[in-house]
């Protein structure tokens, strides 16, 4: 993925109330972070956020992390949170590998993965999200009964991922290949910025709702 750098992106976000600094300090610790015993759902590459503060906005009685890699996309979260603060959202820059250092078993009770990088070269495969070994990692810090919920306009990515789940030890509870004509999957959706764009072109959404 090649990204537009953005002169003094790491500053600001450094800088930033919004942006959890020590985030491996929280490890088992995130409920403190929000001062409450809210659920915690995080977001694994959040893109510029928009998904994001659309839960948060929605569902104050839940704490909401949202998790990138890449500072000048971060930036636009930052900075679209300063215009519109919501007490139950933050933010960590980091990458996603270091995920069981950062959160606790069973501190997560959601975790959203949207439109992630297809990393389509074979040789890259387990730097996928929806991979066996990200599955993996996501299985150390899930709660017993949570529940992974992954969207994606790329079919070849999607198969992938569909094809990961069970030598992962999860399993499918839903699956839709085209989320916006499933009268029952798009209950409740809410769209990411890229999902705006591609389903606007008349390209198929596609989703699964995973557990173990």
């Amino acid at each position: 993925m090649r990204l537009r750098n953005i002169t003094g992106a790491d500053t600001y976000i450094e800088n930033s109330e919004y942006v959890v600094q020590d985030f491996k300090g929280q490890k088992g610790n995130w409920k403190e972070v929000f001062k409450n015993e809210n659920p915690i759902h995080i977001e694994v590459g959040m893109g510029k956020g928009r998904f994001l503060m659309d839960l948060a906005a929605l569902n104050p009685d839940i704490n909401y992390v949202g998790i990138e890699m890449y500072s000048s996309v971060l930036l636009r979260a930052v900075q679209k949170m300063e215009e519109n603060p919501l007490d139950n959202l933050r933010f960590i820059r980091m990458d996603a590998r270091e995920i069981e250092d950062t959160f606790a078993e069973d501190e997560v009770d959601k975790i959203y993965l949207n439109f992630s990088d297809p990393w389509p070269k074979d040789r890259h495969a387990k730097r996928r999200l929806p991979s066996r070994q990200f599955l993996a990692r996501f299985d150390k810090i899930l709660v017993g009964d949570g529940k992974l919920e992954f969207k994606t306009d790329n079919r070849d990515l999607f198969d992938f991922a569909v094809e990961e789940v069970e030598p992962a030890g999860w399993k499918i509870d839903a699956i839709t290949y085209d989320l916006h004509n499933d009268e029952v999957m798009v209950q409740g959706n809410i769209m990411t910025e890229y999902e705006e764009r591609f389903s606007s072109k008349g390209n198929p959404i596609y989703k699964y709702i995973i557990s173990r």
